[in-house]
């Protein structure tokens, strides 16, 4: 992962080597917009960090870096009043929030897959078990729907397992 700062402001090579140390990450620093589109060209960043005071002046400019940001997280600070950490600060937490949202989504996701996957064996179940009741026990039919109903019945069991879910007991 690595961050994207853009500024103009002389000293930014230093607040950036500062930020990187302390996050751990690489940190890119584009002067100016043209600078900022071509780094954004070349590959992707965790985070773009833009001067305000860049941004008030040059609002087509923000508006264009934000647009070609990807999935970066957009960060707007006036480098003029904040000091290192204070940026360290502002960009960790708003990392932290998107591994928040991530693990969120991805909860929401995998609860949704195992409700699919659970209504899916269900009615897997009772078509099989349905069918069953209707054929004739001794037909070959008979047989391979018990079969099907049997592993229906043991993958619904396993669904509904505390180890599927990842509790432990």
């Amino acid at each position: 992962m690595s961050i994207l700062m853009v500024t103009g402001l002389e000293g930014a090579r230093n607040c950036a080597d500062a930020v990187a140390k302390q996050l751990g990450m690489t940190v890119e620093v584009a002067g100016d917009r043209k600078s900022a589109m071509a780094a954004l060209r070349r590959g992707e960043f965790a985070v773009v960090v833009m001067d305000g005071s860049m941004a008030e002046c040059d609002a087509a400019g923000a508006e264009a870096i934000w647009k070609n940001s990807g999935l970066a997280i957009p960060l707007q600070v006036n480098f003029a009043l904040s000091g290192s950490a204070r940026l360290v600060r502002e960009i960790q937490a708003a990392l932290n929030r998107r591994t928040k949202e991530q693990n969120l989504a991805r909860q929401a996701a995998a609860e949704a897959i195992e409700t699919e996957l659970k209504t899916t064996v269900a009615g897997l179940l009772l078509h099989s078990q349905l069918a069953l009741s209707g054929s004739d026990a001794g037909s070959p039919i008979a047989e391979k729907l018990r079969v099907v109903a049997d592993l229906a019945g043991n993958l619904r069991e396993q669904l509904t397992s505390p180890l599927v879910r990842g509790e432990t007991g």
